[in-house]
């Protein structure tokens, strides 16, 4: 169904030809009815019609001045001109507003729904031309390998949400599944000496995107040989994923046959380009949702040539002691953590604190695991606060230490129970202030609005340049609060201020439509009949008799 707007002249209305139409039987719907050019301006506000059906005659605005507006804003919107025979060269002329279609006067009803379904028929295609699945298609398949590198690599920079993962895997045809994942990644060694080397040698060139190019051929080669898993290449680092399953080998035996592999792609490099790389290997992991905590031990792991030297492999492993299972507040932890604090509500942060500290007590982790892991939950909370411009003084208390209060814990359920009161807090003043901030831009607004609404070029883009905001922000927040849209409210002032003056002064209608923000007199009296009722000269009359009386 389409939406529609009816633009209609006088004897439009008289005649009831747009009125008596079935829309609904021809697919489209229709949302708004204006009696000028100005009018449907000022509807678009509220929804933005597929097509428009106008005449061209109408007072305020014609029908071609609301095109050229209607086309400088809404691109898509389709236009249909009813147009009498002398009107019909001059409206010809306007090809430039790309006017879709034209019905002359006087039309019939069949007449203008055979042009209006040539109009739903070109929107069909149109859309069906943009959802081409046979085109899209051809361009998912070409960007398919590059899709599948960005999507490894952001599965090692962040923790994903398992069903991301396996969305993702789909979509771009990889087989992920295993037992077991390491991560290891590869970073070529720099500062070695060059002298005496080959000039076209790789060794002696400073182009180090076509030396890690040259790494990845190699890589991409024995790794396809070993069936071991993914290379790909991240944050200047070549990085080797290990799918145990792909070698039918569980955890055990995942890190042995990753080194072996490696040693064969060391030695390779060293042979064949002439220079020398140093491999970090991270932990074994048997959740692919984690394989971004191998990664960072991957990294970890190369900080240690500086100690151990260049040109071999290191595993984290073998250079720092790891417990069974380590804790970790992840990037899926943390956003959870800041979305409620911003955006959620008490059920919402009450089910986010419990799982965070869920299953800790069961957890084999050390203690210093365990207060690094409070240290970090307390530090996004703090930022948020800040991010937030949350007075923590004035929530918290002045007393309140944030870090020594990670001491005051005599247990786990104690130290659920403070944080979950912090976060509590926190939430409570950041909503208290939103709606506070919400508030005072509506203010701001409206007593902007009281003091320029006799502008004729005031509108909400004004208003919202003033305030230093989106339109589109702007409209949600000033309609939540206000229960009207802007145009709605500019209309309620202005003709609040010429009943004021219809009932004060002797000023003259146009005198009285200058005064009020009205460019064009007739349409300040047109404007008032539709929204009070009666003309400024009967509601002059009336208030008369009323003092009279």
């Amino acid at each position: 169904m389409y939406k529609l707007m009816l633009v209609e002249d006088e004897e439009d209305v008289r005649e009831g030809i747009l009125r008596e139409i079935d829309w609904a039987r021809h697919g489209f719907e229709v949302i708004e009815t204006a009696e000028n050019g100005q009018e449907a301006a000022e509807l678009f506000e509220r929804q933005v019609p597929d097509v428009v059906v106008t005449d061209i005659r109408m007072p305020f605005m014609d029908g071609l001045q609301l095109a050229a507006w209607i086309r400088q804003r809404y691109e898509a919107t389709k236009i249909v001109i009813l147009t009498g025979f002398d009107e019909f060269e001059y409206a010809q002329k306007a090809v430039k507003l790309h006017i879709d279609e034209y019905v002359l006067k006087p039309y019939s009803a069949q007449e203008l729904i055979d042009v209006l379904a040539k109009i739903k028929r070109r929107i069909d295609e149109e859309a069906a031309e943009k959802e081409n699945v046979q085109t899209l298609q051809e361009h998912y398949r070409r960007s398919l390998p590059v899709l599948r590198e960005v999507f490894l690599a952001s599965l090692v920079a962040r923790k994903l949400p398992r069903r991301e993962i396996e969305e993702k895997c789909r979509s771009y045809d990889l087989e992920l599944a295993a037992d077991a994942y390491v991560v290891s990644v590869i970073s070529m060694d720099t500062g070695e000496d060059t002298e005496g080397a080959a000039e076209a040698s790789l060794r002696a060139s400073k182009d180090m995107e076509l030396k890690r190019f040259a790494v990845l051929n190699i890589a991409e080669e024995i790794v396809e040989k070993h069936r071991l898993g993914r290379v790909f290449l991240h944050n200047d680092y070549l990085v080797l994923l290990t799918v145990a399953g792909q070698v039918q080998e569980g955890e055990a035996s995942a890190l042995k046959k990753t080194l072996t592999v490696l040693e064969d792609f060391r030695q390779s490099i060293e042979k064949y380009l002439k220079f020398t790389v140093t491999i970090g290997v991270g932990t074994v992991c048997g959740d692919l949702t984690d394989v971004s905590y191998s990664y960072k031990d991957a990294v970890l792991a190369l900080d240690y040539r500086g100690i151990l030297g260049s040109n071999r492999i290191i595993c984290i492993d073998d250079v720092e002691t790891r417990f069974v299972e380590k804790l970790r507040f992840d990037e899926l932890k943390e956003h959870a953590l800041i979305r409620c604090l911003k955006v959620g509500t008490p059920q919402e942060i009450q089910e986010t604190v419990d799982g965070l500290f869920h299953g800790i007590g069961e957890t084999q982790v050390s203690f210093k695991d365990y207060q690094i892991y409070l240290m970090e939950m307390l530090t996004a909370i703090l930022k948020a606060a800040k991010d937030a411009n949350v007075d923590l003084d004035a929530v918290l208390g002045t007393d309140f230490v944030p870090f020594a209060e990670l001491h005051k814990f005599a247990s786990l359920q104690e130290a659920k129970s403070r944080i979950l009161g912090l976060c509590t807090a926190i939430m409570n003043s950041i909503a208290s202030q939103r709606q506070y901030t919400y508030k005072s831009l509506v203010e701001q607004a409206i007593e902007y609005t009281k003091s320029h609404f006799h502008e004729t070029d005031i509108s909400i883009q004004k208003v919202c340049s003033h305030l230093h905001i989106s339109a589109g922000y702007f409209s949600s927040i000033f309609k939540k609060e206000s229960k009207m849209t802007f145009v709605n409210y500019l209309m309620h002032i202005r003709m609040e201020a010429a009943k004021e003056l219809l009932r004060t002064t002797d000023l003259k209608a146009f005198e009285i439509a200058e005064r009020v923000g009205y460019a064009e007199p007739n349409y300040f009296s047109f404007s008032f009949r539709k929204h009070v009722g009666v003309s400024p000269k009967e509601y002059r009359s009336a208030a008369v008799e009323g003092q009279r009386g």
